[in-house]
């Protein structure tokens, strides 16, 4: 290999490796089925994954031939659900029922979803016994519950086996279950017992008893739980697998450490959708009128808010003719007031992940959220105060008196409205949660429109009362 000496001055460039294009070459090129086949094992199945959406119909078929059916379910597992239940409709049916027979159960569940229907049962008919069973234990669970992202690849072995009994029960499961860094024990009627981890049942001597390697405080979550009220449990516990039950403690499957990931993934999407105004994720193949729908509710809400917002403002008419200067620090008191609203917003949700909140912490938080927002607002409005005087006063030509009035009605409105808009952002989606609604569903439009709201009474109410009532301003 030759190699390039560097000259003074040179700089060495790292090239990153395009695998799409290594990949499609391998595809395309006229190599034998084996030998296409060995190429694109050097590759990781995401990466072959990526290139599906990039290949014609003709060539995919032609990589379904080529591979078999335990790296295509491999591969499948990494693609899109909608776009593998595609690729899974182009397959041969035999060849697409192996596929999902290698696949998680709760993968092959969610690509057979988005298979088309007549297709998917002609698919279930072809599966094994042992595969049917499972998909109808996944599909028993709603998508809201923890069941329904298990799988049942574990190993499990019984309380009153010895060591060389146990270690020949992991063996013989080991063959069709390769999640084997914890084994499940159970007793006689099928009850989840405790845990063994692997390397201590592989370092303990035969004599050793079995029950001394059980972890009987092992975590676990129960099926029919929501995933929203167990995912910081998961979390917290950072095991690789984490045993799933039905409601008479027995064993149904595991959480792995990639099913938790893609879990907190898919609730963070949820999340940031409705932080959106959305009612559901979106994505960039979705048609024109389903994204609309998802959209919609939402508008139609904040819609019957803005004008709400507007009406409010006709309401102090007599304000803004007496006093036409201050309509042009009106959106400085609403855009304050919406970030703030949105930053408690934030903060609350976030908090709101752990269940175990008790009462005397939301109303520290509620404080603490008050708090920060008068600070902050003092600060601001100061800040405010002498800086919109001085330009109200020199470059406006009013005079001092009326500047330092105006510009101190604009402070205060924006510290009133910065304290207001922290607890709202605060409270709404703690009262969201008390009624068991999503706090998400307290998005950052919503709290925008409702601070709106009341930056507009703060503002024209104290302008009213301060300039017009009191000092008797008008131009």
């Amino acid at each position: 290999m030759e190699m390039k000496v560097l000259k003074a001055g040179e700089t060495m460039v790292s090239i990153k490796p395009d695998y799409v294009r290594e990949i499609i070459d391998v595809i395309r090129s006229n190599a034998s089925p084996k030998a296409m086949r060995e190429h694109l094992e050097d590759y990781h199945e995401n990466d072959i994954a990526d290139v599906l959406e990039l290949l014609s119909i003709a060539e995919r078929k032609k990589l379904y031939r080529i591979l078999d059916a335990s790296m295509l379910s491999n591969i499948l597992e990494y693609a899109k659900e909608h776009d593998a239940g595609i690729y899974l409709d182009e397959m041969d049916i035999n060849k697409a029922a192996k596929v999902i027979e290698n696949m998680e159960s709760d993968a092959a569940l969610g690509v057979l979803q988005k298979v088309e229907k007549n297709k998917r049962m002609l698919l279930i008919d072809y599966l094994n016994e042992a595969v049917r069973k499972n998909i109808a234990l996944m599909s028993s669970f709603d998508e809201d519950e923890i069941g329904s992202k298990m799988t049942t690849n574990h190993i499990a072995i019984r309380e009153n086996l010895t060591i060389k009994q146990a270690m020949r029960a992991l063996i013989e499961q080991a063959s069709t279950n390769d999640n084997i860094s914890t084994l499940f024990v159970t007793d006689e009627s099928g009850a989840f017992y405790g845990a063994i981890d692997l390397k201590e049942l592989i370092t303990a001597r035969q004599d050793t008893s079995l029950d001394s390697l059980i972890m009987t405080s092992y975590p676990y979550v129960y099926g029919h739980e929501d995933i929203d009220d167990c995912i910081e449990r998961l979390k917290d516990y950072s095991e690789d697998l984490i045993p799933v039950l039905d409601n008479d403690n027995n064993l149904l499957g595991v959480i792995t450490s990639q099913n938790i990931i893609q879990v907190v993934d898919d609730e963070m999407s949820e999340d940031y959708a409705k932080l959106g105004g959305l009612t559901a994720e979106e994505d960039l193949k979705e048609p024109l009128l389903q994204s609309m729908k998802k959209r919609l509710p939402w508008l139609f809400v904040l819609l019957a808010l803005g004008l709400l917002v507007s009406s409010v403002v006709g309401l102090f008419e007599q304000v803004v003719s007496q006093l036409t200067l201050i309509m042009c620090f009106q959106s400085l008191i609403l855009d304050m007031a919406g970030n703030v609203g949105t930053q408690s917003l934030a903060v609350t949700i976030r908090v709101l992940m752990d269940e175990t909140l008790t009462g005397k912490q939301k109303l520290h938080l509620v404080l603490k959220e008050t708090k920060i927002g008068f600070a902050n607002g003092l600060l601001l409005g100061i800040i405010s105060f002498v800086i919109l005087g001085i330009y109200i006063f020199a470059m406006k030509g009013r005079g001092l008196l009326m500047a330092l009035a105006i510009s101190g009605c604009i402070g205060i409105s924006l510290l009133l409205a910065m304290v207001i808009s922290s607890a709202v952002g605060t409270l709404i989606p703690l009262f969201f949660k008390k009624i068991h609604v999503d706090p998400a569903v307290a998005s950052g439009p919503l709290i925008t429109t409702v601070n709106d709201l009341v930056a507009v009474i703060t503002y024209y109410g104290l302008s009213w009362i301060l300039l017009l009532n009191i000092l008797h301003l008008a131009e």
